[in-house]
């Protein structure tokens, strides 16, 4: 009976040992795929790479689709959609959180501004201007959001939105290309 003890204590710390290397495994396939797998920075903020949809969108739509150049890495996409809406009118959506952690959004569609500005901007009235690039861009308050609409005589409509300050805004607009 004492083989049986003894096999028996063997077994258990082999049974531990293997224990404690599937663990490191486990671990160690987890680091992993925390370093490489893509997620937020850390502040709940998931970020989205709009190149490829800017692209295709510019490539698609019936008016110039502008997406910002030269912005600092402070202002991360969240969100990035072309579609049509449902009046079939092409629709090109870019989300961001600013630096001050606010919102901003441009926002384009071959619909006339006050259409625009009544579906991204509810409420909305006049509010003066903003200089963007040496243009007058008009500005407007809403319930919830402002925004920024691009000067008349262009093809399609741009409103730069959200609940960030109008400079913010005016940068975001600035960056446009």
């Amino acid at each position: 009976m004492g083989r049986v003890a003894g096999n028996s204590s063997k077994r258990g710390r082999q049974t531990v040992r293997d224990m404690i290397l599937s663990m490191l495994a486990v671990g160690g396939v987890a680091a992993v795929g925390f370093v490489f797998l893509p997620h937020s920075a850390g502040d709940g903020v998931h970020t989205v790479d709009y190149r490829s949809a800017l692209a295709s969108a510019k490539r698609a739509a019936p008016f110039p689709v502008l997406g910002p150049q030269g912005l600092s890495d402070q202002w991360r996409a969240t969100s990035v959609e072309y579609r049509a809406d449902k009046n079939g009118h092409e629709v090109w959506h870019l989300g961001f959180v600013t630096p001050s952690g606010q919102y901003a959004a441009v926002e384009q569609s071959a619909v006339d501004r006050d259409a625009l500005l009544a579906d991204k901007v509810p409420g909305f009235t006049a509010d003066g201007s903003s200089t963007v690039a040496g243009q007058e861009w008009p500005r407007f308050k809403g319930e919830r959001y402002r925004g920024l609409t691009h000067p008349a005589g262009t093809t399609g409509t741009t409103v730069v939105t959200g609940t960030a300050t109008y400079e913010e805004l005016a940068q975001l607009a600035e960056a446009l290309k």
